[in-house]
Parts: structure tokens; sequence; C-alpha cells
């Protein structure tokens, strides 16, 4: 199995001035076609060769689970974009955000925005639906991702440097900020059904 670069699902300016087009050119780009190019240099010839993306970050450690998590998070997170978002989650999503301690979405996006402000390093915010269907915001250092745990991931914010420095330098708070301008619920919402 070979692993490509999947289209991104909008034009690299379509997110301007949220994430601009030389972010993308950089962030999609190069750093995630080079997790490509490293993850299948890495499978060829491996036990984990006709691996998914899934199995490998389930199963793998070391650099082929690292690049295949990137390779999935990234994919993921670049998907979640829109230039014209749905604002705000509806229907069933809505309900069980308002089900879970969260209480009411503005709730939530205070309490997502907090883990991603205090993520220490680089690495990924998560909302996920965990194995006992409960949802759960997740930090995660590095290339980590929920589905190693058993969890669903819904939404995803990425904290790596790369993913705003160009754009926003060290402002990580503006970047969060930034981050719902773009968010599409629509995506979010397909994804838990």
């Amino acid at each position: 199995m070979s692993f490509e670069l999947p289209a991104l699902p909008y034009a690299k300016d379509a997110l301007e001035p949220y994430i601009s087009a030389k972010t993308l050119e950089f962030h999609y780009g190069k750093h995630h076609q080079t997790y490509v190019t490293n993850l299948n240099n890495l499978v060829a010839g491996s036990k984990y060769g006709e691996a998914s993306l899934e199995t490998l970050i389930r199963e793998a450690d070391g650099g082929i689970y690292n690049n295949a998590a990137q390779v999935w998070n990234h994919t993921f997170y670049f998907e979640q974009f829109s230039a014209t978002p749905s604002t705000a989650p509806t229907g069933k999503l809505k309900e069980a955000i308002a089900a879970a301690s969260f209480g009411f979405v503005d709730v939530f996006v205070e309490a997502f925005n907090k883990a991603a402000a205090t993520l220490f390093g680089s690495g990924w915010v998560w909302l996920a639906k965990t194995a006992d269907s409960q949802l759960a915001i997740i930090q995660s250092s590095n290339a980590g991702n929920p589905l190693r745990d058993g969890a669903t991931p819904l939404l995803t914010i990425d904290l790596w440097e790369h993913a705003y420095y160009l754009d926003k330098q060290n402002a990580r708070a503006k970047y969060i900020e930034d981050f719902w301008k773009i968010l599409d619920w629509k995506v979010i919402e397909n994804r838990f059904a």
C-alpha cells in the first residue's frame, strides 16, 4: 500500500485571513507531504506494508507510528475547515455537548481553548468520543492520537508551531481564537454521526 497526500477540500487561499495560503503551502504542501513520504519509506517491505493508517496508529511504534499518526492527524485537521463554515453545532452533536459536562457550546469552546493554550510544547487537542460514548477533550503530545486509546476523534487543533508561526508568530492564543472562524461544524456533525 502506498499512502498519498489527499487533496485539500478548498483552495489554498480560501481560509485567509485566518490561515494564509503561505502557511498552507508549507504546512500542507511540505510538512504533511514529508510525513506521507517518510511513512511510505518506513513501511515498504515491513510487516506493516499493507496496513491502514488506523492500524498503524493502533499497533505500530517509533517512526512508523509517528509518521502514520501525523499523516492521519493532518488530514483530519485540514478536512474540518471551510471558507464558508457552519459556525455552530446543531442536532445530536449539540445535544451531546450539552449533555456532557460542558453544558453549553460556549463552555465547551472555553474548555477546549484552555486545553489548547496550556498544552506544553507541540501536539494536538481533540474533541473525541471515548470508548464509553462520552465526549472528552484530550490533550496529546507530539503525534498523539485518541484512536490509540480506543476513542473516536471528532475535531482537533494542531498545536505544532508550524501550524501557525508564519501567520501568528508566537501568538498561539490568536491562532486558537481564529481556529473557530473556519471550523465547519457540519464536518464535525458528520463525524459524530
